[in-house]
């Protein structure tokens, strides 16, 4: 894979949970690098989404995962693209999917390479990627972590690496959630998901995921998993 930038809308109809990462709150929020922003439950509980971190400089936690990455990297939900530029500056090969073509558009603006693409739809070098990160909550993507790491297993290459951030307490759990930014924008419901470290270890080994290793950075949760 060249580091060629590149952006590509995916073929089939968008699925509801891409339609909700495209909807206004969480486009303008992306494109100023500013929140509030928060996904809530049906039943009003908020999870504030640090868009400020997410389009600023990798961090110091955000170091102990890129230090963790074996290229080629396949960064899945990308986002603003903070690790896919810093992988792109270190010399990695790397590649960002996300399904929110302002998301796409900032990274490739800051230099890197990434898809407007689903997890799920087809995706270049799969069985290829040496690493393969789910990162800021992206285990959640589709609200089933089971089906999510079994497609991660199907992209990463034989021995290859999955880097996961889970929530930092003993949580696993599915839900309906949508985006809203506090200030009555709101986007359409969607399937989430929260794993902690113990939730998501079971849900790894039933996709064919060994070795798990977690650690702790910055107040975030890791761990690092061997396909």
């Amino acid at each position: 894979m060249t580091a060629q930038t590149t952006a590509r809308t995916a073929a089939r109809p968008v699925e509801p949970a891409a339609q909700a990462w495209r909807a206004d709150p969480y486009s303008d929020a992306v494109r100023t690098g500013r929140g509030p922003l928060f996904l809530r439950r049906s039943d009003g509980w908020l999870l504030p989404l640090d868009v400020e971190r997410w389009c600023a400089e990798a961090d110091a936690a955000d170091s102990t995962v890129l230090a963790r990455c074996e290229g080629p990297v396949l960064d899945i939900g990308c986002g603003p693209g903070r690790l896919v530029a810093a992988l792109t500056r270190l010399g990695q090969p790397v590649l960002g999917v996300d399904v929110a073509p302002e998301a796409v558009a900032r990274t490739v603006r800051t230099g890197g390479s990434a898809l407007c693409r689903s997890v799920f739809d087809p995706l270049p070098s799969e069985g290829r990627w040496g690493t393969v990160l789910l990162i800021d909550g992206n285990i959640g993507i589709g609200g089933d972590p089971g089906a999510l790491l079994r497609r991660a297993s199907r992209l990463a290459a034989p021995g290859g690496t999955l880097l996961v951030e889970v929530a930092t307490v003993d949580v696993d759990e599915r839900v309906e959630v949508h985006v809203e930014d506090g200030n009555g924008g709101r986007g359409t419901p969607f399937p989430w998901a929260r794993l902690g470290t113990g939730a998501l270890r079971a849900q790894a080994a039933d996709a064919g995921w060994t070795r798990a290793v977690p650690w702790r950075a910055a107040g975030r949760a890791f761990v690092q998993l061997r396909r």
